[in-house]
């Protein structure tokens, strides 16, 4: 069982053909969730996005959430990661530990803050070209003002708060808590720290490609007492090459953050692909 939660402006989404048949639609802006499940497609556009599979099963079972905190795996080739050093896996074992592709043989290091599992990790003499958009939330200016001003502003654009947001998604989460989220784009972990607090979920993922966000958010996590760090994990990574395992994640969140991925389309189809049993084209 797979579910995308998401706020944010217009995107338009691809469905891959191993789906089924193929369909194609456009989602106007609205600070309401957008709801996504497996397998085969139904859509209908109305004044809240929706997008809703069906499961293959005729019967739904909501303690199919998984547990598993293996969850990583090669951005580039998508196969398991062979661990160096610590081998659990939460925010602490980034410093000093490093995971090893055993088909690829290129190694992921943690950055004493977050794993960086982008394809350019560790290399000096190959880089990413991004847009604009995402290399301003790189900045450290934006990562420190984030939660000082930026995301208050926010109650302008029809969001009620983080708060009254994170009680909306618990009624669209609930088949899959219990299980592993993703916070994609998740700046300075705003929601990220929310959903570990909460205890409804067994591993917490903030994801961002931005390192000086999950820098940010690390230390507003070391700030706060009793902060549960064995279930929680930052990661930076590319919204279109995610480096997780087939059928490792249950549910992602993206708050106010699809409209500054450089292909929103590609984003979505993505997250779908790792929940199944194939690779990212």
């Amino acid at each position: 069982m797979a579910t995308i939660v998401s706020s944010s402006s217009f995107f338009s989404v691809s469905l891959p053909g191993r789906l089924g048949n193929s369909r194609r639609c456009s989602v106007k802006p609205n600070p309401s969730p957008i709801f996504i499940r497996k397998f085969v497609a139904k859509i209908r556009a109305s004044s809240t996005a929706f997008i809703e599979t069906k499961p293959s099963e005729p019967s739904f079972v909501e303690n199919e959430a998984s547990t598993s905190k293996n969850v990583l795996a090669c951005p580039i080739c998508y196969k398991p990661l062979t661990w160096i050093g610590d081998s659990s896996l939460s925010i602490e074992s980034a410093a000093g530990s490093s995971l090893q592709c055993n088909t690829c043989k290129k190694t992921y290091s943690g950055m004493g803050t977050h794993f960086d599992m982008t394809a350019a990790s560790g290399s000096k003499d190959y880089g990413e070209l991004m847009t604009p958009t995402t290399e301003f939330f790189r900045m450290p200016f934006m990562s420190f003002i984030y939660e000082r001003g930026w995301r208050q502003n926010f109650v302008w654009g029809g969001f009620p708060g983080p708060e009254k947001e994170f009680e909306l998604m618990k009624g669209y989460l609930k088949p899959v808590l219990g299980g592993n989220i993703i916070d994609a784009s998740c700046g300075s972990g705003l929601f990220s720290r929310i959903f570990a607090k909460s205890g409804l979920f067994s591993l917490v993922v903030a994801l961002d490609y931005s390192e000086n966000m999950l820098k940010q958010c690390y230390e507003f996590v070391q700030q706060e007492a009793n902060f549960p760090k064995e279930n929680f994990l930052l990661v930076r990574a590319d919204i279109s090459r995610l480096p997780f395992a087939a059928s490792s994640i249950d549910a992602v969140h993206a708050g106010a953050a699809i409209h500054c991925w450089p292909s929103p389309s590609t984003g979505v189809g993505v997250f779908f692909q790792v929940n199944f049993d194939y690779p990212c084209c």
